[in-house]
């Protein structure tokens, strides 16, 4: 009978299929896409890889420059109460690392500016310096 229908697993599912001209209709459909998972998957891993690389980078590039606006603070800080640049540049190495060091003068006000290049990943990669400033009241008040 070429035109009686027949239930058939096929991986797992349940495909109608008829007999005669085209029988294997349904087992090509599954078989032709077997592969294209692992295909798409091997093209999209990449692209996510970079993406979170540069997400990382960016938090990474954030923290480092929090911790230099409060080294430049505490910098200012300590010049401000009459200490040396050395205590102020030891102190500066212990919070945020190795950053170059400016001083400045404004009225009443020491002001500190501090500047380093990102510590890795992409930002490093592209060159990226980061930049912070803090003043303090001369005097120490």
């Amino acid at each position: 009978m070429l035109g009686a229908l027949r239930a058939r697993a096929v991986y797992g599912y349940t495909a109608v299929q008829r007999f005669g001209a085209g029988s294997n209709r349904a087992s090509r459909r599954w078989s032709d896409s077997a592969g294209s998972v692992t295909a798409e998957f091997a093209v999209a891993l990449p692209a996510v890889v970079v993406v979170l690389a540069c997400c990382l980078g960016a938090v990474q590039v954030a923290s480092q420059q929090v911790r230099l606006s409060d080294a430049a603070a505490d910098a200012a800080r300590t010049l401000a109460r009459g200490d040396s640049l050395s205590v102020a540049a030891s102190r500066v190495q212990r919070v945020a690392g190795e950053a170059d060091i400016s001083t400045s003068t404004s009225g009443d006000f020491i002001c500190v500016e501090l500047s380093a290049s990102a510590g890795l990943g992409p930002a490093l990669a592209a060159g990226i310096r980061i930049r912070a400033s803090g003043c303090a009241l001369a005097g120490g008040l």
